[in-house]
């Protein structure tokens, strides 16, 4: 079991001037500490209630953020989890991770999803379609994504999104490319695109146990339908520690068991006090050993 890390917050005793040596602390001793993953959310409000207690509370871009942790890092992948598509056009998207993944060597997902912060959209003055519109701009963009990563050059004409001559020079290091993983749980049309054109899903387990078994069971079946090879798809999950607050170390371990019988190979976690470094050396000292054969 691979286990990674988000970092949701950025409000940190000591305010903005702490934030880059933060992150520099955090984002180096997670990969010493054996974390495989690193990523950010694709925020510009923060959500409120969940890893803030207002809206306005400090929020970094995701993809520049990402630059400063591949400058730190040498092992641990990166990625967005998960980007909004409406946030940037399809062309420059691809252009941002193919040089994500140059500069860290070859560690980058694109980590994509239909986005579904209204209110910050329009606080940014972003277009926020309706909701079948924002699944049709995200296959779009998977469909690019596809197309270019396979070739040096392409014309791309999707239903929402057009590039007649996009270039894919220089090319991404990751082979075959950058891992696509799409975020979500929607049955009909959000993991019958995992199954489609996507390397990995993420499923957050704020949705419940039972809900998170019946999105792998809806996984399998587009497989079947699709003709995809269900085992090659990576099933990641994303959730919330405390172990300061609420969580132990056996719960933990005893979640990721939980997680690893469901079918899950890779648990990322984020965590409100990572800040103060101690809850990733537990996880290195205590959690990651144990779970590692999972």
């Amino acid at each position: 079991m691979y286990i990674g890390l988000q970092i949701p917050s950025f409000k940190y005793p000591g305010g903005t001037p702490v934030i880059r040596p933060k992150l520099k602390e955090i984002v180096t001793t997670a990969e010493s500490a054996g974390f495989y993953s690193l990523w950010v959310m694709d925020h510009y409000y923060q959500i409120k209630g969940l890893f803030g207690e207002a809206y306005t509370d400090p929020m970094m871009e995701a993809y520049t953020t990402l630059g400063y942790f591949a400058g730190l890092t040498e092992k641990a992948c990166l990625g967005v989890l998960v980007t909004g598509v409406i946030y940037r056009y399809p062309s420059v998207l691809m252009k941002m991770v193919n040089t994500l993944d140059i500069l860290s060597g070859g560690r980058a997902y694109l980590g994509i999803g239909a986005a579904w912060y209204e209110e910050e959209a329009k606080g940014y003055g972003i277009p926020y379609p309706s909701t079948p519109e924002r699944f049709e701009q995200l296959e779009d963009n998977l469909k690019l994504a596809k197309a270019l990563w396979s070739s040096d050059e392409i014309t791309f004409e999707g239903k929402f999104f057009s590039a007649p001559a996009i270039t894919n020079n220089p090319r991404p290091l990751s082979s075959p490319h950058p891992r696509i993983m799409i975020g979500g749980t929607g049955p009909k049309k959000t993991l019958r695109m995992v199954a489609q054109y996507a390397d990995a899903c993420n499923i957050g387990d704020w949705v419940g146990t039972e809900n998170m078994r019946k999105a792998i069971d809806n996984l399998k079946e587009h497989c079947e339908t699709l003709g995809r090879d269900y085992n090659t798809i990576e099933k990641t999950s994303l959730g919330t520690v405390h172990l300061s607050g609420a969580d132990t170390v056996d719960g933990v371990i005893g979640r990721i068991k939980e997680l690893s019988e469901m079918g899950f190979t890779h648990a990322i976690f984020n965590m409100p006090d990572v800040y103060e470094i101690t809850p990733l050396e537990t996880f290195a000292k205590e959690i990651i050993p144990v779970v590692a054969e999972l």
